[in-house]
């Protein structure tokens, strides 16, 4: 089974790769040091992990799908 996260995490998640979206990618780490300078001081390690793994499968679900959107179109 899966983890389920919050909504607060998913809104928080997309609104940070909505407005930064050349910053973060689909490695985790690296979300989460871009992320250590943007709110470490107000969420707790816990928090910030579930944010970083977020935004890391939700930049790679955004990259499947326009891949398949290019299949489906004939371009790739």
């Amino acid at each position: 089974m899966g983890s389920i996260r919050s909504s607060n995490i998913k809104r928080i998640s997309v609104d940070l790769v909505d407005k930064n979206k050349d910053l973060f990618n689909d490695n985790f780490n690296h979300n989460k040091e871009i992320l250590d300078k943007f709110i470490a001081k107000s969420v707790t390690k816990k928090t910030l992990n579930a944010i970083a793994g977020y935004i890391t499968r939700y930049n790679i679900k955004k990259k499947s799908k326009e891949k398949n959107e290019m299949e489906q179109l004939g371009l790739a």
